[in-house]
């Protein structure tokens, strides 16, 4: 018997239970179903709404239940309804008629709302765990190359010298956003929609605040009917999701663009890398690609939400059971996705010298020599066009600016001195950037004793 099956005369059509049914997707849900059910049980018991007697088997059996699943001794028919609806039945079978009062003063409505609540806010904790797991590789690696030196690009051109260690702590930053961001979010998630029932609340004298602060909930829902039509959580983690795939979208790139013959600044591990079937030498770097590849699943997750809540009227609509298909896709992914990225990093080897070799003659020491120009009296633009003039020289000449003697930089103008000719020296060049958050070692390592200090 269904638990709605009182007013229909037929059953539904076999094909049409196929088609409605989420068990496959909400079975994620049964652990968290069951301690929403649990505090529930308790709550109508203290409020004198069921019987203590029948509370406590609800309890007991709802307890049995947790250890049978946990065990693999019950498992659920892959044909049913949903999660809700087999726990309840396999609670009957274990206590008998006092399994029907656990449903009282609530509906399915704010039932999964809770549910799929309380269980992304315990997977968004595990989630942190994983970002903060990347950010230490990531410090522990930037730690020991704060004076490697590699071109800084712009548009994928050499613009300026940075450090290793300053690029990777750029990926430490959009990570710790991220993690803010989700830490933001939890508050908004942790808002109980239990006690709204099916839309308009109920007229059992419930007690909602002994329910949020028994399952951990930190506030409940103002009003009933956007209670159990809310999904902003799931599409606000779905955006956050998104950002974090895009982050890790970004360094993968740069570990395929870097670890091809023509950068050769890294060498990803053979753990992360493929070979090719006809090709004896490929080593491909497949974990970046697949993480750079799923960055669309994601995506596909956040506006396949958007376009579920579209034009909703209030305030349940089954459209809604859809939500987890989205939330779990994308969690899923980018916790994966994470894992990943952290046994990448960590197997990757540096190639310093391949680094260094890449700015001879690149001209990213350019700026500087226009900033000795100013220092000197002239005015940047009036710099800049020098500058740029002896660029243009050395191109043709097919030498770099620190190849270049006194008399040659005279030529262009005679405040050039033997100072000018040391402030072409690349590690000079990112050493002078003092600036606070600049790429000058002493300011790199101010960073990562902040992050340090944060993490």
């Amino acid at each position: 018997m269904k638990l709605w099956g009182g007013r229909f005369a037929k059953p539904t059509a076999k094909d049409f239970e196929a088609f409605s049914s989420s068990i496959d997707v909400d079975a994620k849900l049964w652990a968290v179903d069951l301690k929403t059910s649990i505090a529930h049980a308790r709550m109508l018991s203290q409020q004198g709404i069921i019987g203590k007697e029948d509370g406590e088997k609800i309890i007991q059996g709802l307890h049995q239940i947790h250890e049978e699943i946990s065990n693999q001794k019950w498992t659920f028919d892959p044909k049913a309804e949903d999660i809700h609806g087999e726990i309840e039945k396999r609670l009957f079978e274990l206590i008998g008629p006092a399994a029907k009062k656990v449903h009282t003063a609530r509906s399915r409505n704010d039932q999964v709302a809770t549910d799929t609540r309380l269980y992304l806010s315990e997977a968004i904790r595990d989630l942190l765990q994983d970002l903060r797991s990347v950010q230490a590789e990531i410090l522990k690696q930037a730690k020991d190359h704060t004076t490697t030196i590699l071109p800084g690009m712009t548009h994928l051109q050499h613009a300026q010298p940075v450090s290793l260690a300053h690029h990777l702590m750029a990926y430490y930053w959009m990570f710790q956003r991220d993690s803010k961001r989700l830490q933001e979010s939890l508050p908004r998630i942790l808002s109980l929609p239990l006690g709204s029932a099916a839309l308009a609340g109920t007229g059992f004298p419930i007690d909602r605040q002994m329910t949020a602060k028994e399952i951990g909930f930190q506030k409940v829902s103002e009003n009933s009917l956007d209670a159990v039509s809310d999904r902003d959580f799931v599409i606000e983690f779905l955006s956050d999701a998104s950002m974090i795939m895009m982050h890790l979208s970004r360094l993968c790139e740069e570990l395929i663009l870097w670890s091809t013959p023509e950068f050769a600044f890294v060498e990803l591990g053979d753990e992360v890398t493929t070979g090719s079937s006809i090709m004896p030498q490929k080593k491909n770097p497949d974990v970046a690609e697949l993480i750079r590849g799923r960055v669309g699943r994601v995506y596909g997750a956040l506006m396949g939400a958007l376009t579920m809540m579209k034009a909703l009227p209030l305030s349940y609509n089954r459209d809604m059971q859809e939500d987890k298909i989205h939330l779990f896709e994308g969690l899923e992914t980018v916790q994966s996705c994470l894992q990943m990225m952290k046994l990448t990093l960590e197997t990757c080897q540096w190639n310093k010298e391949k680094m260094m070799k890449s700015l001879k003659a690149d001209f990213s020491n350019a700026t500087d020599l226009a900033d000795d120009l100013v220092l000197k009296g002239l005015s940047f633009r009036e710099a800049h066009e020098i500058v740029g003039q002896v660029v243009q020289a050395c191109v043709q000449a097919k030498k770099g600016l620190e190849d270049l003697t006194l008399p040659e930089l005279q030529k262009f103008h005679s405040l050039f001195d033997l100072e000018s000719l040391k402030k072409m020296n690349h590690q000079q060049v990112m050493s002078l950037r003092l600036s606070e958050g600049g790429t000058a070692p002493s300011q790199v390592e101010r960073q990562i004793q902040m992050a340090e200090k944060n993490h």
